[in-house]
């Protein structure tokens, strides 16, 4: 595939035949919605992933930062890949090559042990630290702002009413730990024995623990009968306060509206779309507090 390789540019290329020598594309892994390259290649030193970043990219230095700081517990078991080879310059991130079949769109992603394995993955992960932080959800409200006063197509009465709930609501102190950002079956792995294992760490941060649980919840917990019971057995317990938990599902509503917009991609907008009006269907039948419904009810 050397088309493949040919998005990468000349310094990525020059780096990689620098540090691996031969490299022969294996297949080319890339979404194709983002301008990050990810290839999975056939070097002197064996298979080996790519992911190189475009211009715009922001997630190379979130990847490389995770695997310095939080993957070396998963990285001793087997459930996440060892990084090789970095270059925060050119936006370049090497790793081993993890076996296993991606759970989405497999009958792994409908059993509930799967679930069970990556609640507990996360609760590993995110018990690594954690830091009491005074400003994050100022700075949270301020972003989703920033999304509504972008170019989207959410319908200017409902855009004015979530501009008038963010700006009116509180900013309490917040405790961060670290996230993977993107945490759902496209993101995991399973072997042939049934081994969960985790990949792509271009979203990685500090922030609440409860955000890990969004992606799941508009879709795995909604489609897999079961599958939240099985991932909090997994975690240990449900670390989403109410209110707190109230607000990152607006937040992200209003996000994936606007960023799949910003990239074209129709499906993921559409459900931005409906989360957001789930959430103003829920906002004002109660005050702002009480109209943090449980999460039970938030997934259910």
């Amino acid at each position: 595939m050397p088309d493949a390789l040919e998005r990468l540019t000349p310094q990525q290329r020059h780096l990689l035949t620098q540090r691996f020598g031969r490299i022969v594309v294996v297949s080319d892994m890339s979404w194709g919605l983002v301008s990050t390259t990810v290839l999975e290649v056939d070097t002197d030193d064996g298979l080996l992933v790519v992911k190189a970043g475009g211009t715009p990219d922001r997630h190379i230095g979130r990847e490389i930062s995770a695997h310095e700081r939080w993957t070396a517990p998963w990285v001793r078991c087997g459930r996440a890949a060892r990084m090789v080879f970095a270059d925060r310059a050119t936006k370049l991130v090497v790793t081993e090559y993890l076996p296993g079949r991606l759970v989405l769109g497999t009958a792994a992603s409908s059993r509930l042990d799967v679930y069970e394995q990556a609640g507990a993955l996360l609760a590993q992960f995110h018990r690594q630290e954690h830091v009491v932080d005074e400003g994050y959800e100022r700075s949270a409200n301020t972003k989703t702002l920033r999304w509504l006063a972008a170019p989207h197509r959410i319908g200017p009465d409902v855009a004015g009413r979530l501009r008038s709930m963010v700006e009116g609501w509180p900013t309490p102190t917040a405790t961060l730990v670290p996230t993977h950002g993107d945490w759902q079956s496209r993101n995991w792995l399973a072997d042939d024995i049934g081994v969960v294992k985790v990949i792509d760490f271009g979203r990685a941060a500090m922030r609440p623990a409860g955000e890990d649980f969004e992606r799941l919840a508009v879709r795995e917990f909604l489609r897999v009968p079961g599958a939240e019971q099985a991932f909090l057995r997994g975690y240990g317990e449900d670390p989403r306060e109410e209110d707190a938990w109230f607000r990152r599902r607006v937040r992200a509503s209003v996000a994936v509206a606007v960023w799949a917009f910003h990239v074209g991609d129709d499906c993921y907008e559409a459900e931005g779309h409906r989360m957001i009006a789930e959430a103003l269907g829920r906002f004002p039948v109660r005050s702002m507090r009480s109209s943090a419904t449980s999460s039970s009810s938030w997934t259910g």
